[in-house]
């Protein structure tokens, strides 16, 4: 049976192509068969080959096996861009242990929930200055039993601010851990419905939960892709240069850019942070030809004043995700380059993978494109999630395939209310028009009431970026006497542009959008907060504003 948006897939691509589920340490050694001395990572301008990279993650895991943190242990990995996290991550996955991913950008709080949630009572991480004395700090709090230090000079001075290493014997430095960690008679039997990985998602109305993701939902998450995109590697016949900036412990990082180029043999060009300057020498000077980001780094490419005078001819592929990519900012990156910017869409829980666009088919600005291979989607009411609602009618995105998790680690009833039967309530709020293509509105708990109205967010966003002087804009729900909740605008500036009135920006929407959608209130910041991988945070935004000016906000004359 054919599915919606099929007939504009690519030539030779099927919906019901096989999906090829391994582990994770299987789908190393097989690119280690296939691509042996080719570069599998660069750092720093030092290349480190498939068989290196295997050889080293087999002594972690040697290491981690003597420690006892194999089969049924969990371990947290607190680490930056750099060769550190990917030798880890396949190290304590070929021990047998589950991962969990902490991000440098949590809190204490977030950060202690993580360790304790998940059971895992051994941390590696970096002795970055930014790293290391929180990682100190939650060894003293008795949340973990060891620590294991990567050195960040072992890939080369770069001036980067370290922290010297405690006098405490729970403490050690990576190469003590691993040196002289002999190999198990037999490496631990690891099934694909193993859960791989632990990796906390949502937070936003309480602690983050940790979807449960297997070997084989995150090898089916890099097959999907990759029958996706086998007519255009075979096209392009090329070892891709696949620019890495996005944070290694986000999913989209993890799945797109390390699994999906070590699946196919390309070279990760990894980045500690991203910086456009250094991503567009990437491209000039290095002939980088793939770069995934996220709206915000597009946003600032976009706005570079250089950016139509670079060469950007090595740049085959240029994919955003993370995020809904506004429509004004795709439209000024390809006016200024000639490149094509398509956004997809997927989530932590579905492994990455839910929508892409075809090189081919319709244009249709702001759309997230067809559901991928394997992957089934629908739309179903908000008030009935077991009600399917025909095309172009806006309810809530549910998903099933064989990339999405089975569930939330300990928390039984979350994931029930999370699935209805066999598919996944994303909570996300969008439609498919009757080609089958998908549109994001705006997620369920970003909705604001105004009026009786519902109101979304992203909407409002993506009208407020067609202003010529906006540079970045979120849109958050605040108190209103009259309507109940309003929506107010939170801007940052294009350098050198002045601000408006907030009757001026309703009169330039006027006609953009409808009069239950215009803002209520504007306020212009110097920058606006952002999550561990670079996107626009409308839940950090919501909590400082709780903190700094809680009482509501009057709009009754703007009726």
């Amino acid at each position: 049976m054919s599915r919606p948006g099929e007939q504009f897939y690519p030539e030779g691509v099927r919906w019901d192509a096989p999906i090829v589920r391994c582990t994770l340490p299987d789908l190393l050694a097989r690119a280690v068969a296939d691509y042996g001395a080719r570069p599998a990572l660069e750092f720093r301008d030092r290349a480190m080959s498939f068989a290196e990279l295997a050889d080293r993650a087999a002594q972690a895991a040697a290491a981690f096996l003597r420690a006892g943190h194999g089969k049924g242990a969990s371990v947290a990995l607190f680490l930056g861009n750099s060769p550190d996290h990917p030798i880890n991550f396949f190290g304590a996955l070929k021990a047998g242990a589950r991962l969990v991913h902490l991000s440098p950008l949590d809190g204490e709080i977030a950060l202690s929930h993580k360790l304790s949630d998940s059971g895992a009572r051994v941390l590696v991480t970096s002795n970055l200055s930014a790293l290391l004395p929180v990682a100190q700090k939650l060894l003293a709090e008795g949340l973990l039993d060891r620590l294991i230090v990567c050195e960040d000079d072992d890939w080369g001075a770069a001036g980067t601010p370290q922290a010297p290493l405690p006098d405490d014997p729970r403490v050690v430095t990576f190469n003590q851990f691993v040196a002289g960690a002999p190999p198990p008679p037999a490496w631990p039997e690891i099934g694909v419905e193993d859960v791989a990985l632990l990796q906390y998602t949502g937070g936003t109305t309480g602690l983050p939960k940790g979807a449960m993701l297997s070997h084989g939902n995150l090898t089916a998450a890099v097959s999907i892709y990759d029958v996706w995109g086998a007519p255009a590697r075979a096209e392009r016949d090329t070892i891709e240069r696949v620019i890495c900036v996005l944070p290694l412990f986000h999913i989209f990082a993890l799945t797109v850019i390390l699994l999906g180029s070590i699946r196919h043999g390309n070279l990760i060009s990894l980045h500690q942070r991203f910086d456009v300057g250094a991503v567009l020498r990437d491209i000039e000077q290095k002939r980088a030809t793939v770069f995934p980001g996220v709206p915000t780094m597009w946003i600032a490419l976009a706005n570079d004043p250089t950016l139509e005078s670079r060469d950007l001819s090595s740049l085959a592929i240029a994919g955003s995700g993370g995020a809904p990519l506004p429509v004004e900012v795709a439209g000024v990156f390809q006016r200024k380059t000639g490149l094509s910017l398509k956004s997809g869409w997927g989530m932590t829980e579905t492994c990455s993978p839910g929508t892409g666009h075809p090189p081919a088919g319709p244009d249709k600005p702001g759309s997230i494109g067809l559901m991928l291979p394997g992957i089934e989607l629908d739309v179903v009411s908000l008030d009935d999630p077991s009600r399917v609602l025909p095309p172009n009618r806006t309810g809530e995105i549910r998903i099933k395939g064989p990339n999405v998790t089975r569930g939330y680690w300990n928390r039984p009833e979350e994931t029930a209310q999370a699935f209805v039967g066999d598919r996944f309530l994303t909570g996300d709020i969008g439609c498919m028009d009757e080609d089958g293509y998908f549109y994001l509105v705006d997620r369920k708990k970003d909705l604001i009431i105004s009026g009786g109205f519902n109101v979304y967010p992203q909407m409002i966003e993506q009208a407020v970026y067609t202003h010529p002087d906006v540079h970045e804009v979120l849109v958050i729900g605040i108190p209103d006497d009259y309507r109940g909740e309003a929506a107010k605008a939170f801007v940052t500036l294009k350098p050198g542009a002045k601000p408006f009135t907030l009757e001026a920006l309703r009169a330039f929407l006027t006609g953009k959008l409808g009069k239950h959608e215009l803002p209520g209130a504007l306020e212009f910041v110097g920058e606006l907060p952002r999550t561990a991988v670079g996107k626009l945070s409308r839940h950090e935004l919501r909590a400082r504003r709780v903190q700094t000016s809680p009482e509501p906000f009057s709009q009754a004359k703007l009726s």
